[in-house]
């Protein structure tokens, strides 16, 4: 097995004469960036929607930067991730009267790669858990209408809404998961497994992906050493971050300790079918000393010799 399909998320901090920053610091950070992802083989690339704006300034449009992308071997602009991870007035999906805008701010998103090669809209569908808590029935229906709403919309578009859901999330548990799912319409609202965070919510990806395989849209590949088993979900502002004894919470693929069987996720998705996507992600990769290039290579590195081995025929 050689999976053909391997996108990169825009997670990266690159050395610049001004310090650490993010590489559309500049063009010449940016392409160098590009050169990185081209050499170890990635062929889609996900972005943030609040990026698309920063790309455009660099490239002139947002469809000058797609074609920037083929010329360094990729398919193009793969996905665009959304997020609302802290409540306000305006962005709270839990609360019907902020839908409109949310639901504004999509079709924008819709509009700007329109006729781009970008196949998933992939959302975090929730606020952080101690914004919404307590998290009940009618706040995941609710949750639940603004992304059938959304979905179509986008659907249409040929856009696929598709949701990643985060340890800390407002929707963490399986019941969560189960209840959320059961009331958004399959041919509208993916799902988009993070191998990551469910782990560290205690669900295992692998159940989840047999559970919701016929939705499920994508993935995000990175591991993780931690369960969250001291209710750190709950900490404010940002349980990344700031979690009690947790200078870490995600690892490349192929980190000493890891807790995700890549391999036995991969026998299942080629059993599947599944066909989309799947995307190194390295969130947060450079704390403790670590840095965005080396982890980037040692992924793909995992990639190619050790899940390129791996054949169907899963238990």
């Amino acid at each position: 097995m050689t999976w053909k399909r391997w996108s990169y998320m825009d997670h990266w901090i690159t050395g610049t004469p001004q310090g650490p920053r993010q590489p559309t610091f500049n063009r010449n950070h940016t392409e160098r960036y590009l050169r990185q992802l081209e050499t170890l083989g990635f062929t889609g690339f996900d972005t943030f929607g609040f990026t698309l704006p920063i790309y455009a300034s660099l490239y002139g449009s947002v469809p000058a930067f797609e074609r920037a992308l083929q010329d360094h071997g990729f398919v193009g602009l793969t996905g665009v991730f959304a997020a609302y991870p802290y409540a306000t007035d305006f962005a709270a999906p839990h609360r019907r009267e902020t839908h409109d805008r949310i639901f504004a701010d999509f079709e924008r998103t819709a509009a700007a790669v329109d006729g781009l090669a970008v196949e998933n809209v992939i959302v975090m569908p929730t606020n952080t858990y101690f914004q919404v808590e307590p998290v009940t029935d009618e706040t995941i229906k609710i949750t639940a209408e603004l992304w059938n709403r959304v979905g179509a919309m986008l659907a249409p578009r040929g856009l696929n809404l598709t949701c990643h859901f985060e340890f800390w999330g407002a929707i963490r548990t399986e019941d969560e998961l189960a209840l959320f799912f059961e009331h958004t319409d399959p041919e509208l609202v993916g799902f988009f497994c993070d191998t990551a965070q469910h782990t560290i919510a205690g669900v295992d990806p692998l159940a989840l992906f047999r559970r919701y395989r016929d939705r499920c849209r994508g993935f995000h590949f990175k591991d993780t050493q931690r369960v969250d088993d001291f209710d750190a979900y709950r900490t404010a502002p940002d349980a990344e971050l700031m979690a009690t004894g947790v200078p870490r919470w995600f690892y490349e693929m192929g980190t000493p300790e890891g807790l995700v069987d890549f391999p036995a996720l991969m026998r299942e998705i080629l059993d599947s079918g599944f066909d989309g996507w799947l995307t190194v992600e390295h969130d947060k990769a450079d704390l403790g000393g670590g840095n965005f290039a080396e982890a980037t290579a040692v992924a793909k590195w995992y990639i190619d010799n050790v899940l390129d081995s791996v054949r169907g025929g899963a238990a």
